[in-house]
């Protein structure tokens, strides 16, 4: 497998923590996003979407890393990212398609550059806007996690939901967010960062990161 990737693509960094996680052997491609090599015409030749991750795997460029996910599942099962129990699994995509459909579009980087170059919005205004769009979700999935009285993992193990929230607290980290009121969320994210599978994909330990 070679997975085609930035190293601080949220996206890309969900793909590494499953693929390790699963136990699967990769190769890393990286794709510099601020020299817009995934808009090069090679590149969307293979990926229409432009954008990364993409992971070439059984003959097939594969690109959207949650329909990844659940093709990993589906042709890798071991190492389950997914449940068994019918309710289990309604309660992982619950909580992690909230986080992926609801967070990544407002809060990607072309459209924080949008806000800059067509809104005329500084540093400031960009990174209001993303706390904002976090706030929205994040305080309804510490919700639930409260709820649903979790530990260290959502479930008895790290899966989809995890492998989500990860890069997603990542991100939230870099604009400043305070996770002060969030117990749970923190609870998961100390758990996961001490695990190698998260460990080894952390933006800070790629290829493409910079040395300075």
């Amino acid at each position: 497998m070679k997975l085609h990737a930035y190293f601080r693509s949220s996206t890309s960094y969900r793909l590494r923590i499953a693929l390790n996680l699963k136990g699967l052997d990769y190769e890393i491609a990286p794709v510099n996003l601020l020299k817009a090599e995934q808009k090069g015409d090679a590149y969307r030749a293979r990926n229409p979407f432009g954008g990364v991750p993409m992971l070439e795997a059984d003959g097939r460029d594969r690109a959207q890393s949650m329909a990844v996910i659940e093709w990993l599942d589906e042709a890798y099962p071991d190492r389950a990212l997914l449940p068994a129990d019918v309710e289990d699994r309604f309660t992982v995509r619950e909580l992690a398609y909230a986080i992926a459909t609801e967070l990544h579009a407002p809060l990607n980087s072309p459209v924080l550059q949008y806000l800059k170059d067509e809104y005329g919005q500084n540093q400031h205004g960009i990174e209001t806007w993303y706390r904002h769009w976090l706030a929205k979700t994040l305080v309804p999935v510490e919700t639930r996690l409260q709820q649903l009285g979790t530990g260290d993992f959502l479930l008895d193990a790290p899966g989809m939901f995890e492998v989500v929230l990860l890069p997603q607290v990542y991100n939230a980290r870099r604009f400043g967010f305070d996770f002060a009121a969030m117990p749970r969320i923190r609870q998961i994210e100390a758990a996961c960062l001490a695990l190698p599978a998260f460990i080894r994909a952390h933006p800070d330990n790629q290829p493409d990161t910079p040395t300075q």
